[in-house]
């Protein structure tokens, strides 16, 4: 698979999660911060990435720069919806989505949504199935999102061609 390059795209980005985590250390906690972020054109490319640092804002940038190298292509029909229902799987988390017709929306929980809406799926069913930690879920989306094929690469692959 080609990389792409985010350089052509017109990305938005997204801030999912932010963690304080604290170390304690002789004089007492000292602080960082990791922030989970979501990249999309809105238009089928959509990327993720996890930032750590002692700010806050040098996180996420942190964040977005990790986002924009794992940029993937989602296949989106004219519906601005999936092509077919999938499922996705990362540790525990577990995450069901099923194509919609249009005017249904974007039915999801929170790191779910943030990714729909990023890769411009506008119509979409989602339910979070075991883990709803927003890194287990995300990572569960981007391998199910990972393994959509448009319907002509399924008839390619079939030997179909009508």
């Amino acid at each position: 698979m080609s990389r792409i390059n985010p350089a052509e795209l017109n990305l938005n980005d997204r801030v999912v999660h932010i963690s304080r985590v604290a170390k304690v250390v002789k004089g007492g906690r000292r602080f960082s911060f990791s922030a989970l972020i979501v990249v999309g054109d809105g238009n089928g490319y959509v990327g993720y990435g996890l930032g750590k640092a002692n700010e806050v804002p040098e996180a996420i940038r942190k964040g977005v720069e990790q986002a924009k190298k794992n940029l993937i292509k989602v296949p989106v029909n004219s519906n601005q919806t999936i092509p077919f229902e999938i499922e996705g799987k990362f540790g525990a988390g577990r995450l069901l989505m099923k194509p919609a017709s249009a005017g249904t929306g974007v039915i999801a929980g929170g790191a779910a949504r943030a990714i729909f809406e990023a890769a411009g799926i506008n119509n979409i069913l989602s339910k979070c199935l075991g883990s709803n930690n927003p890194h287990n879920v995300i990572k569960a989306a981007f391998q199910g999102l990972q393994r959509l094929k448009t319907p002509e690469e399924l008839a390619a692959r079939r030997g179909i061609t009508e």
